[in-house]
């Protein structure tokens, strides 16, 4: 699983069509959302969202950081023509906020909801953990909810139950309770249905009977995409805030979105000697974490992930570009590159690793020039064919490979990677088939 944060705009969307299924007052309320980028045309974007005119208005950044009140970054009880202007004087400004410095680029407009900060400022939030999801739920929200977090309620509801399994844990709402019940479990429905890890409302309000969420922050599982089309749309995963994506970054992100399998590429240190090629998100994360628990942290190069059973084509671009970077420029010590991965469910192992010895045969030559090291772990479908494909490129490529197939640990394979045995065996180890040792 990878969780991914999403613009307020896009999950307000999510949550207000959702809401409508049960929660009439919800109906329609998507609709009167708007986004704003550099290369937004305020005509058109009247002429589509006519409502702008007919109404006070909230304008507000939306690149998945909060904090925006503290930070003068809301601009409240306006006309269009105000909020329009707030937003042009801020835009491509580069701000800080906390201890991230970024360049303000979209902003989301939506109607402006009146109301008493210290009486009607309530908090709510859906978390996701190994076993349980946690609702936090309270009637002191706000930009001041952690000072005031004693006031806070938890309820869990564990994996394989629904919210109607349980009794939800609720602060005092007075004659609102019943209402804010009905819209938590609501909430909790849509949070499970559309694949949510993180949802938090702060705060939300009342307009006369009405609930209404004021600024909201998401993530979801992005393993998700292929099941929740119908709920998310063209659903839009934006950097985060301050982050600036590489050419190649961008390369892979094109290429992920443009398929349903999974390909993720972030440099952490281009010129790090360390460099992982991993199939799964989970196990991308084993790979790193032991990469660091070994002591190298400071040179891996790289993080990402290749799965979902993607193309041979789309492998073999993903492969190129990490092979790009990696012979770049050359370590006197050489350099570690480790295609791992764990036991593949679907994903076709023999096809993927199609793609990357064609990248691979296609670099032989810088890889000889870098001293590149080579080692191999894979299992799952068609694993015994991808592996000696594999041991056969390294009889012709003239880099060492070693080759593993699940029978080795993934942590084995990477402490092996770092702490080479002195080298009497053959570079390329024959591929092992499992079983018995």
């Amino acid at each position: 699983m990878a969780q991914r944060g999403i613009r307020e705009y896009e999950g307000k969307k999510i949550l207000f069509d959702g809401l409508a299924k049960t929660i009439p007052s919800f109906k329609g309320k998507s609709e009167k959302l708007a986004l704003v980028r550099p290369d937004t045309d305020p005509k058109q974007l009247v002429k589509d969202h006519p409502w702008l005119l007919k109404t006070k208005l909230v304008a507000k950044p939306d690149q998945l950081f909060g904090k925006r009140g503290k930070h003068g970054l809301l601009c409240l009880n306006a006309d269009w023509k105000t909020a329009w202007k707030w937003i042009s004087d801020r835009m491509h400004k580069t701000v800080t906020v906390g201890k991230t410095t970024g360049e303000l680029n979209t902003f989301m407009i939506e109607p402006f909801t009146p109301h008493k900060e210290d009486a009607e400022e309530c908090y709510v939030a859906i978390r996701a953990y190994r076993d349980f999801d946690t609702i936090y739920l309270s009637n002191k929200g706000g930009i001041y909810v952690e000072e005031n977090w004693n006031k806070v309620k938890e309820t869990h509801v564990p994996i394989l139950s629904t919210i109607d399994d349980v009794k939800l844990n609720m602060p005092e709402f007075g004659k609102r309770k019943a209402q804010i019940e009905q819209f938590v479990r609501a909430l909790y429905k849509v949070y499970a249905e559309g694949h949510f890890t993180y949802l938090e409302i702060n705060p939300f309000t009342f307009l006369g009977d009405e609930i209404v969420p004021l600024d909201l922050v998401a993530r979801v599982d992005d393993t998700a995409a292929f099941e929740c089309v119908k709920i998310w749309g063209d659903l839009e995963f934006p950097s985060s805030f301050g982050q600036h994506l590489t050419k190649e970054e961008e390369f892979i992100r094109g290429i992920d979105e443009g398929t349903g399998a999974s390909l993720k590429l972030t440099m952490l240190n281009p010129e790090g000697r360390i460099w992982n090629m991993v199939a799964g998100g989970g196990a991308s994360v084993i790979y790193a974490d032991t990469v660091c628990d070994l002591g190298y942290s400071k040179e891996l190069a790289n993080y990402g992930e290749y799965s979902g059973d993607p193309s041979a084509e789309d492998t073999y671009q993903y492969a190129r570009t990490v092979l790009d970077l990696l012979t770049r420029k050359k370590d006197p010590r050489g350099k570690v590159l480790i295609i791992g991965g764990g036991i593949a469910n679907f994903t076709d192992v023999a096809k993927t690793f199609k793609g990357i010895i064609k990248a691979l045969t296609e670099y032989k030559t810088k890889l000889v020039e870098g001293k590149v090291r080579i080692y191999v772990r894979r299992g799952g479908p068609n694993y015994k064919e991808g592996l000696a494909n594999m041991r056969k490129l390294g009889e012709t490529l003239g880099v060492p490979i070693e080759v593993y197939g699940p029978e080795t640990h993934m942590t084995a394979v990477v402490s092996m990677a770092l702490n080479p045995a002195p080298a009497k065996a053959p570079a390329c180890k024959p591929a092992r088939a499992g079983g018995k040792k």
